[in-house]
């Protein structure tokens, strides 16, 4: 989903954006990716979370992951916040964390902060990007407007081709039904003039 691995040990990123709406009482992955723009430089990153509850103005500090080193920084997420990012490497590009037993006070805005530095041949380049994620949390899991009208697609499908079938099954006995018939005329035409064939030319002539 994050990061496609190609041949020769090339990695491509590809940039996903996160969803939004978690169910309370169960887990949630926070989704955040920063890819470079030429993986070829060598880099390193830490990423840090911050989240702002609903309803108010400042962000609190609730996480960072520096190299092998994740710290979870506010006590309302303590025990809850895991890791799901980058790993065995100082190159982060997936900064992903998972949010154990959401709580509906988990609603509200995460930024996401990628503090990058690029090593390049003659000097290092350093780069902050941020990503927001809205969270919502709900009771029950929505389903996604595309997959039901997916759902809605292929039942009518289902239904034009069952309609279909029945067109062509119609349309079938009807022609074999006529097929029949004209066959049973055939034959009648073909005995009655073979009857008439048959016939003795003497008959019906009287002898006085």
């Amino acid at each position: 989903m994050y990061l496609i691995v190609v041949p020769q040990g090339q990695t491509g990123c590809a940039e996903v954006d996160s969803m939004t709406e978690a169910v309370a009482g169960k887990g949630f992955l926070l989704g955040c990716i920063s890819c470079k723009r030429r993986e070829e430089v060598p880099a390193s990153a830490i990423v840090d979370w911050h989240f702002k509850a609903a309803g108010t103005e400042e962000f609190i500090q609730i996480f960072q992951y520096e190299y092998n080193n994740p710290t979870i920084l506010h006590e309302n997420f303590e025990g809850r916040l895991e890791w799901q990012g980058t790993m065995w490497t100082k190159d982060v590009q997936i900064g992903a964390i998972f949010i154990h037993n959401v709580t509906y006070n988990d609603t509200g805005t995460y930024l996401c902060t990628f503090h990058r530095t690029l090593y390049l041949p003659l000097c290092e380049e350093h780069v902050v990007i941020n990503k927001e994620v809205e969270l919502t949390v709900v009771e029950k899991a929505n389903p996604e407007l595309t997959a039901v009208i997916s759902e809605i697609m292929i039942y009518v499908l289902i239904t034009v081709l069952q309609l279909w079938m029945i067109g062509v099954l119609i349309y079938c006995y009807r022609k074999i039904y006529a097929e029949n018939e004209a066959r049973e005329a055939k034959k009648a035409a073909c005995s009655q003039n073979k009857l008439v064939e048959s016939k003795d030319p003497c008959d019906g002539i009287y002898l006085e």
